[in-house]
C-alpha cells in the first residue's frame, strides 16, 4: 500500500479511511498516488500555458451565483473555485487534498477534520481559513438549492477548530461517503459576502481561489475568464499541468442549430456533441476534409445513469403506474435509433446503466431477501417478471406496442371512444412534452404521434433554457426530457433523486415527484451500507423497484464522449476514465499558428 498515513482499509472495496492525517480518501481501496504525487496521471506536467480558447454554450446566463435556485448562473464560474479536495478523473469515487492539506476521519467516523493549506488564499490575497468553510456549508445548507440540505442532511455541524482546521460532526456512523461529500465542498470568501445577501443572484463577478477569474462579461452573452498567473495552487500535484489556457471565453447561442453553425465558421474551438445526427452527418465541411477540424471519439468508463421521459406523477394523469407502463409500450427504441441516430446507442435498462449496480432477471439471494421485507409496499412484478423494455422491428409501426398499452391503459380506466382516449367522465387523455433544445423536437415529435394513435391529445413545446430552468424547479410540467447521472458509489444524492423529501421540495432533482415509503427505506439501505457487497445488493434492489414502478420512459446511452475541435491542440494521448478531461489541454502554437491563419482566410 503507498498510502503513508493510512490506517484502516476496509474489507470487500469499501472506502480506505484513515484514522491518522492522510492526503485523500477513496471509497473504492487504496490511493492510487502518494502523498507529494507530482501531478495526476492524465495531466502534461510540461504543458505550455498560454492562448486562449472560445467555448459554446446554449441558452442565457444572467447570474454568477450557482449555489441558489434564484436566477441562471454561467456554466464556467465554477472554474474561479476551489474545493477541499481534487476529484481524481482516473479513479472512482477518490480525491486528494487541494485546499485540504489532509483530512482526518474520526475512529468512530463520526466527524471528519480537514487540515488547510497555509498557501492557500483568494484572488485578492486573503488566506482561506476554516471561517471560511464554516461560512460556505452553513450558507449553502441555509440559502442554498434544496440538495445542499438533503446532500448535508447527515451533518450535525461544522466547528472551527483553528484557522487551519475544520471538524463536520455526523448524525450517524453508517453513511461512509460523508467525508468525500464534504471534500467537494466549495470555499467561498466569508469576508467577500459580508454585506451581500447570499440567497440573491449575483451580476457581478465573485471573487474566488481557483486558477481562472472572471476577467471581463457581458451579461446573457459572453463571459472571459483569464488563468490566475499567481494561483497558490499552480505548482502542487492537483493542478500541475492542468488549466493551461490563458484565456477561456464563452459564447452563449440561443440553440444547438446556431452553435454548430458558429463552430463551423471557426467562432467556437472545441464541442461536445450530443447529437447522432450531428455527429453522422454535420462534419462533412471544407475545415474537416482539409485536416484542420477534427472528429474524435472519447471512450469513458463511467457509469451512464438514466436519460427518460421523465412522467410527472404529481400530475394526475401520470399518478397511475399502468399508465406510466403505457408510455413506454409505445416508445419505439429501434425506430429512433436506426432513423434518427445511425444506430449509435444502447437502449438503457437500469437507473445505474454501465455498472456493476444495475440489476437484470429476477432477484435472487441477499437482494430478494431484501426486497421480501416489502412484500405488499413494493410491484409483485418485481419477483415474477424481469424488467423489459418493448424491442420492435425497428419499422415504426410498433403495433404490438399500442396493443399492450391499450390494455393497460383499460385496466386503468380509459378507453377509446370517437377516436379519443377517455376516462369514466368522458374527458379525453392529454398532455405535453416539454423540452429545452429544438434539437430534442425530432425525438419529442415523432414519439407525440405514436402517442396520439392511441387517442392521446399530445402536443410539444420547446422553451428556452431559463424558461426550463423554472419551470422544472417548480415541477410545472407533464413530460419531459431529463437525465439522472450516477456514480460508482452511489450515495446521498439518491435522496435527492427519489425520496418524498425531496418530492415534496420545490427545485429538487426529483422531477417524477417519487414519493414511495419503501423506495425511502431502500436508498436508506443505499446510503447506509455497511460495505461494497451490501452496497450492490441495496442498489439493485432500488433500481428494481423504480424500474417496475414505471415513473419514467428509459432512453439510450453511449459509452463514450464526441468530441470536436479546430486543430489548435495537445492533450495527453493515454486513456483516462472518465473520457475526457479539458483541463488537460493546451494550446499548442504551431497547430494554432496554421488553423488560425486559415480561418482568417475564410
Amino acid at each position: 500500500m503507498r498510502i503513508l498515513a493510512l490506517a484502516l482499509v476496509l474489507l470487500a472495496g469499501l472506502p480506505a479511511f484513515a484514522q491518522a492525517p492522510s492526503h485523500g480518501i477513496s471509497l473504492s481501496g487504496a490511493l492510487a498516488l502518494s502523498r507529494d504525487f507530482p501531478h495526476f496521471p492524465y495531466a502534461n506536467p510540461d504543458a505550455p500555458k498560454g492562448g486562449d480558447v472560445t467555448l459554446g454554450a446554449i441558452g442565457s446566463y444572467d447570474s454568477f451565483h450557482p449555489f441558489i435556485m434564484k436566477g441562471v448562473p454561467a456554466g464556467e464560474v465554477m472554474r474561479i473555485y476551489d474545493t477541499l479536495l481534487a476529484d481524481s478523473a482516473d479513479e472512482a469515487s477518490t480525491a486528494y487534498g487541494r485546499v485540504a492539506e489532509s483530512l482526518t476521519v474520526a475512529p468512530d467516523r463520526r466527524a471528519v477534520t480537514f487540515s488547510l493549506r497555509k498557501e492557500a488564499r483568494f484572488h485578492d490575497g486573503h488566506p482561506i481559513t476554516a471561517e471560511d468553510v464554516a461560512f460556505t456549508f452553513n450558507a449553502l445548507r441555509e440559502f442554498g438549492r434544496p440538495n445542499y440540505k438533503q446532500y448535508y442532511a447527515d451533518v450535525a455541524g461544522v466547528t472551527v477548530e483553528s484557522p487551519s482546521r475544520v471538524t463536520f460532526t455526523f448524525k450517524t456512523a453508517e453513511n461512509r461517503e460523508l467525508p468525500l461529500i464534504l471534500g467537494q465542498l466549495v470555499v467561498l470568501p466569508k469576508h467577500w459576502w459580508a454585506g451581500r445577501d447570499f440567497s440573491r443572484a449575483l451580476t457581478e463577478p465573485p471573487l474566488g481561489s481557483g486558477p481562472y477569474r472572471v476577467s471581463a462579461f457581458e451579461l446573457g452573452r459572453t463571459t472571459t475568464l483569464t488563468r490566475a498567473a499567481d494561483y497558490w495552487g499552480r505548482d502542487l500535484g492537483f493542478a500541475k499541468g492542468l488549466y493551461n489556457f490563458d484565456r477561456i471565453r464563452t459564447e452563449y447561442y440561443r440553440d444547438s442549430t446556431v452553435a454548430m453553425q458558429a463552430f463551423k465558421a471557426g467562432k467556437i474551438d472545441f464541442r461536445r456533441e450530443n447529437i447522432s445526427k450531428n455527429w453522422a452527418t454535420a462534419y462533412d465541411f471544407p475545415a474537416v476534409e482539409k485536416g484542420f477540424v477534427k472528429k474524435r471519439v472519447f471512450n469513458h468508463r463511467l457509469p451512464t445513469g438514466m436519460q427518460a421521459w421523465m412522467m410527472n406523477t404529481r400530475r394526475q394523469v401520470f399518478a397511475d403506474a399502468r399508465v406510466r407502463r403505457a408510455m413506454a409500450e409505445v416508445f419505439d427504441f429501434e425506430w429512433t435509433n436506426r432513423t434518427l441516430f445511425f444506430g449509435a446507442y444502447s437502449r438503457t435498462l437500469s437507473w445505474f446503466s454501465n455498472s456493476d449496480l444495475a440489476s437484470s432477471g429476477l432477484p435472487d439471494g441477499p437482494e430478494l431477501a431484501l426486497l421480501e421485507r416489502y412484500k405488499g409496499k413494493i410491484p409483485s412484478s418485481v419477483f415474477s417478471e424481469p424488467f423489459r423494455l418493448p424491442v420492435t422491428d425497428g419499422s415504426g409501426n410498433n403495433r404490438e406496442g399500442l396493443r399492450l398499452a391499450l390494455g393497460l391503459l383499460k385496466q386503468a380506466g380509459w378507453e377509446v371512444k370517437e377516436r379519443k382516449l377517455v376516462n369514466g367522465r368522458g374527458e379525453q387523455m392529454r398532455f405535453e412534452i416539454m423540452v429545452a433544445d429544438p434539437s430534442y423536437e425530432r425525438i419529442a415529435t415523432p414519439y407525440s404521434q405514436w402517442l396520439q394513435r392511441l387517442g392521446i391529445d399530445v402536443s410539444v413545446r420547446t422553451v428556452d433554457s431559463a424558461q426550463y430552468q423554472h419551470l422544472t424547479d417548480a415541477f410545472d410540467f407533464d413530460m419531459t426530457l431529463s437525465s439522472v447521472p450516477q456514480s460508482d458509489f452511489p450515495g446521498n444524492e439518491e435522496r435527492g433523486y427519489f425520496t418524498c423529501a425531496s418530492a415534496n421540495t420545490e427545485g429538487s432533482d426529483n422531477l417524477p415527484g417519487i414519493c414511495d415509503p419503501a423506495i425511502d427505506a431502500l436508498v436508506d439501505g443505499v446510503v447506509n451500507a455497511p460495505d461494497r457487497a451490501a452496497q450492490i445488493v441495496a442498489t439493485k434492489a432500488l433500481d428494481r423497484v423504480l424500474l417496475h414502478s414505471w415513473y419514467i420512459v428509459p432512453q439510450w446511452h453511449l459509452g463514450a464522449i464526441w468530441g470536436a475541435y479546430w486543430d489548435r491542440f495537445g492533450f495527453p494521448g493515454a486513456p483516462v476514465r472518465a473520457g475526457l478531461v479539458f483541463d488537460a489541454w493546451w494550446v499548442d502554437p504551431v497547430r494554432a499558428a496554421t488553423v488560425d491563419a486559415a480561418r482568417d482566410m475564410n
